[in-house]
């Protein structure tokens, strides 16, 4: 195994481009446990931590541009207000140590289904920014996965910044595992409300082969609420609203039984957190 270890972006790309399968390593939370279980041997390991630019944030208009490196401790600790979806999602992911070396970056780079980013990523509306030596392109988040542990990254490729529109509305994150503290998630539910465009969006994780919308859920909640009148009125929602939103994003998962949870389970655990979260957005929404 070949250790490249490039200075600058440029340096980084070039190198990718030279060796379009070389493994980016980063934090290294997922990547070094799987080399350290022979669960891969890469030819090549394209360390980025001294590209400084990858670690770095900033607000652009409506939008926070997170660079592919930025820890989760710095989001919880920086981005609460503009990216607060993520922000409780990252309070989620394992201990404070790998929060302190994880990144949004790394677990878009795996794109596994239980990744703890990828529900708040899909509810806020994220774009991922890819870069070559080619050139650079925007992925919307709804394209990016492909497959289990697969993702839209051309082999030449690496993810230099997530775009990410600052809410503008209330959101929410929650998931189930066996315990509170360093663990993968059996489901997780992520939900934004986005008054300005009167619409709703959603993200499922670990319940189907990659992480998927609840679109049907979606497109009921938004016809209700303007139904109703309800972005202006603010009023109350019905219990029967919340709950058929509830039975709606649970039919949207695929999921299947392994060691940590059973489908049933999955389906169930994810139309009960759909249903809660409806109600905390809602009723934060109604009191601003």
């Amino acid at each position: 195994m070949e250790f490249l270890r490039p200075a600058s972006w440029e340096e980084a790309l070039a190198a990718k481009a030279e060796h379009p399968s070389a493994l980016p390593i980063a934090g290294g939370t997922d990547v070094m446990v799987e080399i350290n279980f022979d669960h891969r041997r890469p030819e090549y390991l394209l360390d980025l931590n001294r590209i400084g630019l990858l670690r770095e944030w900033r607000t652009e208009g409506d939008v926070v541009r997170l660079g592919a490196s930025v820890p989760y401790t710095q989001i919880m600790e920086q981005l609460r207000a503009p990216l607060p979806g993520l922000a409780l999602a990252s309070h989620t992911v394992a201990s404070p140590q790998i929060r302190n070396r994880g990144s949004v970056g790394g677990n878009l780079g795996c794109a596994s289904p239980a990744g703890d980013s990828h529900p708040a990523l899909l509810a806020a509306g994220a774009e991922v920014e890819a870069e070559s030596v080619r050139g650079a392109r925007l992925i919307p988040i709804d394209s990016f996965y492909t497959g289990v542990k697969r993702n839209a990254l051309a082999p030449d490729e690496l993810i230099k910044t997530i775009r990410v529109p600052v809410a503008d509305g209330p959101q929410q994150f929650s998931k189930v595992g066996t315990r509170n503290a360093m663990v993968i998630a059996v489901c997780a539910f992520g939900l934004a409300l986005h008054p300005r465009t009167r619409s709703v969006r959603t993200g499922i994780g670990s319940a189907a082969p990659t992480p998927v919308r609840a679109r049907a859920a979606e497109e009921f909640l938004e016809a209700a609420l303007e139904e109703e009148g309800l972005w202006d009125s603010r009023a109350e929602l019905a219990p029967s609203l919340a709950e058929r939103f509830g039975e709606l994003a649970a039919a949207s998962c695929n999921p299947i039984d392994d060691v940590r949870g059973t489908a049933r389970y999955r389906r169930h655990a994810v139309g009960v957190m759909a249903r809660r979260q409806l109600l905390w957005t809602w009723e934060e929404y109604r009191t601003p």
